[in-house]
């Protein structure tokens, strides 16, 4: 069971369409993405085991709180479509029961939506990929080496496709 938070923190994100319209709404249309994704990316080794219930947010911010974020975080400043902020890595008091505060994935509309237009993507399966992308960076996944962004890759575009989310990884029709 995952406890999801949305936030909506900066307009225009409703032109992705009426799910994008309001926090409750948008919570409701991807509660089965963020459980798909999670069920799918906790593997050996991972902080959260399965079944064991976890808390995480999804903000969905401008590129200017994004960029901040990328400089205070990572010393880059520049926007970037989505950051992840994984709780996991600290100790953590283990109380039977307790659910585990996985963290926080930030979106930065702007880059969204050039991104989908450069890339020929539609705009809300981009954003929803891109959560994706983000809670499994959460679970300690990551593209730093070829093969662990081929393992990445294959473990979102089998989740996108499970909600009928073209591969974001294959070249869009000519």
């Amino acid at each position: 069971m995952i406890d999801l938070t949305v936030s909506i923190d900066a307009p225009g994100w409703s032109v992705l369409g009426p799910d994008f319209a309001d926090e409750d709404a948008l919570t409701v249309a991807l509660g089965p993405l963020v459980e798909a994704t999670v069920a799918a990316g906790v593997g050996p080794g991972a902080a959260l085991e399965p079944g064991r219930p976890a808390e995480l947010s999804v903000v969905f911010a401008d590129d200017a709180t994004v960029q901040r974020l990328n400089r205070e975080y990572r010393g880059k400043d520049a926007p970037t479509n989505v950051l992840s902020f994984a709780l996991t890595e600290a100790e953590e008091p283990d109380f039977p029961g307790a659910p585990l505060v996985l963290g926080d994935v930030v979106l930065a509309l702007e880059t969204v939506l050039a991104e989908a237009e450069r890339d020929g993507k539609v705009p809300v399966d981009h954003a929803r990929h891109l959560v994706v992308h983000g809670i499994l960076h959460l679970l300690g996944h990551d593209h730093m080496t070829d093969a662990e962004a081929e393992a990445m890759e294959r473990i979102e575009t089998a989740i996108l496709a499970r909600f009928g989310i073209t591969d974001p990884y294959s070249d869009p029709p000519a």
